[in-house]
């Protein structure tokens, strides 16, 4: 029985949507290496879950002869699916047509998405595939952009937004991605940058490639806008899944809950990982992957910034946010980038709900004029005030140093943290015993026959004195000290503990973070 005529034309038209721009801008996207947006779309969501809106939309725009170029669902595919069962909202930049570029019905497609995830609930997911404004649209393009953006703010902090580059986004294409919670790019293949290597010649007459300027190593390791880099699209696309398994729907609701690990497990190797030399350094990771469930860490901003490490992991089945110093890199000490990393991260987990876990082993913050000069004080106060707003269950293990200012900022007992535990190897003080010698006994030192000597002696008393956690303890500023292997026993039953905490800040519209 042959189709009516109608249903025939309905099943054209919407094959026709499917191409994009055609199959030679689909064969040469192929040939970039780049899959195409619904490609991509298949790669990212649940089988068969897409539903597609708007696929009959098409340009208004009859200047510079677009009104003889008119491609069905314009240069964007939007709509809605599943991750792992879940509901997500999703927009698809095609590169095919008109090279991705936003014009007005474009903009209004993103938002009508945008607006459809707000109102139910849901994660948004943007893969950006875009040379920026379409230039034929003129203002009508740029205010589709602002369109967005005014989205993207309203949204934060309601529902998670997650921004994948899939190609080369230029302009205004790269301040939405830039607005969101987490940004993917993909090696070799995405680029973001305000202005490409072309205007940059002309301007500053650099030469610089698209790679050197805003590629996914650029980004990922020296300006930190890459929260994730990965080899391939279908990698980079498996990693947004990932994350999504640790985040909840929106603000109002928690994680969802999946565990296999035994919660009462210890693991002996803790108590051997800190060195005894409070000066040798040692990977942090060793001690984040036998605490969390099935040792699956999944970090953010991992060649960003590495003397403090963020991702998330599950403890006892429980979403969380682990926030660490690195005592690998840089002895762990805080700087600029490292601070606002940090930040970042806190807030996001406080707008989630998802628990925040801190493992610190911190010498201080990193002196010099380079970091004086360009706004330490700024950019470690952003860190503290994250910390401090954070309502959710906050949880402290220190490991080793807790030297000065820095103790105070990483989530400690003063600014509201709920557990503070310390290991045997903790050491809380102003500063490292060396330091605190030279200025405390400083008179001394001078008029000793054997400086040297007399130094060590006094070092020695500093830190049996000092280069422990039980001074901290007697106060209660420690709530316990613990035997490492212990720790994920404890932390998980924190997390139970903590489950119904209740916890405001002062009534007002919004405070002013240090910027």
């Amino acid at each position: 029985m042959s189709e009516q005529p109608k249903i025939q034309k309905l099943n054209e038209l919407k094959a026709h949507s499917r191409l994009g721009g055609g199959q030679a801008r689909i064969d040469a996207q192929h040939k970039k290496g780049r899959l195409t947006a619904r490609e991509r779309l298949d790669f990212l969501l649940d089988k068969g879950s897409f539903r597609e809106v708007d696929p009959f939309v098409v340009h208004r725009t009859h200047d510079f002869g677009l009104d003889e170029q008119k491609f069905m669902s314009d240069s964007v595919v939007t709509g809605w699916g599943t991750v792992d069962g879940r509901l997500v909202y999703v927009y698809s930049q095609d590169f095919t047509v008109f090279g991705g570029s936003l014009g007005e019905v474009h903009a209004e497609k993103i938002c009508k998405i945008m607006d459809m995830a707000m109102k139910n609930g849901a994660p948004i997911i943007g893969l950006n595939d875009s040379g920026g404004a379409r230039i034929q649209e003129g203002v009508v393009a740029l205010g589709g952009y602002a369109d967005i953006f005014l989205r993207n703010t309203m949204a934060s902090g309601v529902i998670p937004q997650i921004s994948a580059i899939m190609g080369p986004c230029a302009g205004g294409a790269v301040y939405s991605p830039a607005l969101t919670d987490f940004i993917f790019m993909t090696r070799n293949t995405s680029y973001m940058f305000v202005t490409g290597p072309d205007v940059v010649k002309a301007v500053t007459h650099e030469e610089v490639t698209q790679e050197e300027l805003g590629g996914a190593s650029v980004h990922s390791e020296k300006s930190g806008v890459c929260h994730v880099a990965a080899d391939s699209e279908a990698d980079t696309l498996y990693l947004i899944r990932k994350l999504l398994g640790y985040l909840p729907q929106n603000n109002m609701e928690d994680a969802p809950f999946a565990t296999a690990d035994d919660p009462l497990r210890m693991d002996e190797s803790l108590n051997e990982i800190v060195p005894d030399d409070a000066n040798k350094p040692y990977d942090i990771k060793d001690i984040i992957r036998p605490i969390v469930d099935d040792g699956n860490f999944f970090e953010i901003h991992e060649n960003y910034a590495q003397n403090i490490v963020v991702g998330f992991a599950r403890l006892g089945g429980h979403s969380v946010g682990i926030i660490a110093n690195q005592p690998a890199v840089l002895a762990g000490v805080l700087d600029i980038d490292a601070s606002e990393k940090a930040a970042r991260f806190v807030r996001f987990c406080d707008a989630f709900n998802i628990p925040i876990i801190t493992f610190e082993d911190v010498p201080g913050f990193l002196p010099g004029t380079n970091q004086e000069h360009h706004g330490i004080i700024r950019s470690g106060a952003k860190l503290l005030y994250a910390y401090c707003e954070a309502t959710v269950p906050k949880l402290t293990v220190i490991t080793r140093k807790a030297y000065g200012g820095a103790y105070c900022v990483m989530s400690s007992k003063h600014i509201r943290s709920d557990l503070n535990l310390a290991w045997p190897t903790a050491e809380i003080a102003v500063m490292g015993p060396d330091g605190a010698v030279n200025i405390i006994f400083r008179k001394e030192l001078e008029n000793a026959s054997d400086p040297v000597k007399r130094k060590a002696e006094l070092v020695a008393e500093y830190k049996e004195k000092f280069a422990n956690p039980y001074v901290a303890a007697s106060r209660g500023y420690i709530d316990d000290v613990i035997e490492p292997k212990e720790t994920r026993p404890r932390l998980i039953n924190a997390l139970e503990m903590l489950s119904n905490k209740r916890d405001a800040n002062p009534a007002k519209k919004h405070g002013n973070i240090p910027l």
